[in-house]
């Protein structure tokens, strides 16, 4: 979980009069998860967040499963995907998906003209390229190469684009996405054996009131719809709040990986859980130490997982002929495992600098229709030694 953090003017006691010079009043509200039993934010407002002027359909973009195998192993170079204009909501290419998360690319060029909130689910943003920041009611926070930005839903927020190419993988979750309770304490405090702490968590840190009124658009998503929501004033007039629901960055090269003397299984690497999939960070680190170690990991099967890896680099220690970009899906009911000449290839080896994002699925993961236009055909036969890799 995020710690306590707050911002701008707050009143001493929770709900009790906050008043402007005037006399009138802020107002309060209370965004949180799980009902009243999760994690919870107060907000102080110029205005009230319901004054709602309009609602419609905006666009409709349903999730579309190729007619694929379900056993069959998938290579999508997802860089290579058209995905449209350079709208960080409107334009994300479709790449995974099941009932628990979504998983799409986007490359946003420019800030867009309106505002967005997820409305049933949180999202996880993994920043290949590219830098700026995210605006949102609970402030400004800068984003980097490198970064996840975690949005937990409900929150309106807009991505601006700073200069250069811009590429976003974006995860949406059905359930809330926190830090790996084996790494937390009962108070939520991260442990001294996490592989990252509260020092590497960076929250919002600038907030800019906005008192304009007028017509505001925040496109509301809701599973495969989203809603043009018009406000009568700009959504970002929070003069103040506190709480533990906003969004925040971890920067994956912040990660510390864990090493030992054999090979480490991926739950080491695990950043994030949410409810039905873990994701986890492949990072540069040494080489187990053992003498006769062997640090390509060895074949194993997908019991009860899908596992699908996200290639932020061109290396990985048991990979051939990946892109940055590429996103290889190994599905429940098969062994997979090194490509040939990559366990003895590792042999010996001190040190990997591969970068990777790992979603396990506990349910099976559907290929988007739209993915198979950057598949490689071919992976499915690249363990055939002498064969098409």
């Amino acid at each position: 979980m995020p710690y306590y953090h707050k911002l701008g003017r707050i009143p001493d006691k929770r709900h009790v009069a906050f008043r402007k010079d005037d006399g009138s009043i802020y107002y309060e509200q209370l965004m949180g998860n799980l009902g009243f039993t999760g994690l919870q934010s107060l907000l102080y407002t110029l205005r009230r967040p319901t004054t709602v002027k309009a609602i419609e359909v905006a666009w409709t973009k349903p999730w579309e499963a190729a007619p694929v195998n379900p056993l069959a192993m998938h290579h999508i170079k997802s860089h290579r995907l058209e995905t449209g204009g350079g709208s960080a909501v409107r334009d994300r290419a479709h790449l995974l998906f099941n009932q628990d998360i979504k998983v799409s690319l986007v490359k946003p060029s420019a800030a867009d003209d309106f505002f967005y909130r997820n409305g049933r689910s949180d999202e996880l943003i993994y920043i290949t390229r590219g830098g700026g920041v995210l605006e949102s009611q609970f402030g400004n926070l800068a984003y980097r190469e490198g970064d996840y930005l975690v949005i937990p839903r409900g929150i309106v927020h807009r991505i601006v684009p700073g200069d250069g190419q811009q590429i976003h993988l974006v995860m949406e979750s059905r359930g809330y996405i926190r830090t790996p309770k084996r790494y937390r304490s009962g108070h939520g405090q991260l442990l001294e054996h996490s592989p990252f702490c509260e020092r590497d968590i960076r929250v919002p840190e600038e907030l800019p009131v906005h008192d304009e009124t007028g017509e505001f658009e925040v496109i509301t998503r809701v599973d495969d719809t989203c809603h043009r929501v018009v406000m009568d004033h700009h959504p970002f007039d929070t003069v103040g709040w506190d709480g533990c629901y906003y969004p925040w960055a971890f920067n994956i090269h912040d990660f510390e990986p864990i090493v030992g003397r054999v090979h480490q299984p991926p739950p080491v690497h695990k950043t994030f859980e949410g409810d039905g999939f873990v994701i986890c960070s492949f990072v540069p680190r040494l080489y187990d130490f053992h003498p006769d170690a062997i640090p390509a990991p060895y074949n194993h099967s997908n019991v009860m997982t899908d596992e699908a890896l996200y290639y932020c680099n061109d290396e990985f220690m048991s990979r051939k002929d990946v892109e940055q970009g590429s996103i290889t899906l190994h599905p429940d009911g098969l062994p997979h495992g090194p490509q040939p000449g990559k366990t003895e290839e590792s042999i010996g080896a001190v040190k990997t600098d591969e970068l990777a994002v790992m979603i396990d699925t506990f349910a099976p993961l559907s290929v988007a229709k739209s993915a198979l236009a950057a598949e490689d055909p071919d992976y499915g036969r690249s363990w055939l030694e002498g064969d098409t890799e």
